[in-house]
């Protein structure tokens, strides 16, 4: 088994080995992975805080040893959290990196960022703040930055931000937690998800205070949460049918 780690800001996570395939998600800086397939200029991986797979470019990542990547693993993982950051690399350049990058790689990487500023606070009223963050963020299928991101990326960034690790799609999500029969039981950062026609689970939203739910569609947006699913405010629609409510903490 081969192991890897992102020392670039964001990496695509492509479902094929082409650069004009879907992406399906991203790599953030620090985040590490072992190597499932290698080819000429892909590779696939299987991220270590999701299991979530997909292809990389060669190009965009560092290989790492068996034992850096176990020790890597067993270390206490810090996150940005700032929506834009900087860090410094050895030879004093500079890269951007995002909130939720992982910053606890950067020893590692000889790259240096304020740790301390990254510490996590687990505290679950905080999530709502976290997510109010990415207010008007646009909808990028697969993306998980505050410059685009899709409906599991947004729940997984923000549950990140606070110390728990969510899967990465809305359906993988749905498995977690605690089931709520009623909106009424449920707290502020509560996970609720919505089905298709086919009853297959395709989006999830942050549950909010007075029957708001935060939610990436279109943008990251508040609406209203009913029995039925999310009302949208502006085009007074029901636009996604509610499936369940989770307590995941």
């Amino acid at each position: 088994m081969r192991y890897g780690i992102c020392p670039i800001s964001i990496a695509p996570l492509r479902s094929e080995t082409s650069d004009a395939s879907e992406m399906v998600s991203q790599v953030l800086y620090g985040e590490i992975f072992k190597i499932i397939e290698s080819r000429k200029k892909w590779s696939k991986i299987r991220l270590a805080h999701d299991n979530y797979e997909g292809w990389i470019d060669n190009e965009q990542f560092q290989e790492i040893e068996a034992e850096e990547y176990h020790h890597l693993l067993k270390e206490d993982n810090y996150y940005s959290k700032d929506l834009i950051a900087h860090l410094t690399h050895e030879d004093r350049t500079l890269s951007t990196i995002t909130i939720g990058a992982q910053v606890s790689s950067s020893h590692f990487l000889q790259d240096l960022f304020p740790i301390d500023t990254a510490k996590i606070h687990f505290s679950k009223p905080q999530l709502i703040n976290n997510a109010l963050l990415f207010l008007n963020t646009p909808y990028l299928w697969g993306g998980r930055t505050p410059l685009g991101i899709d409906c599991s990326g947004f729940t997984q960034l923000i549950y990140r931000l606070i110390g728990f690790d969510l899967l990465r799609d809305a359906s993988e999500q749905a498995t977690q937690g605690e089931v709520l029969s009623f909106i009424e039981e449920s707290e502020p950062g509560d996970l609720a998800f919505f089905d298709n026609h086919e009853g297959k689970i395709t989006h999830v939203g942050i549950i909010m205070s007075d029957n708001y739910i935060i939610h990436a569609h279109g943008k990251v947006r508040i609406d209203r949460l009913d029995q039925s699913g999310i009302f949208n405010i502006e085009k007074s629609i029901h636009t996604h049918k509610l499936r369940v409510i989770k307590k995941i903490i």
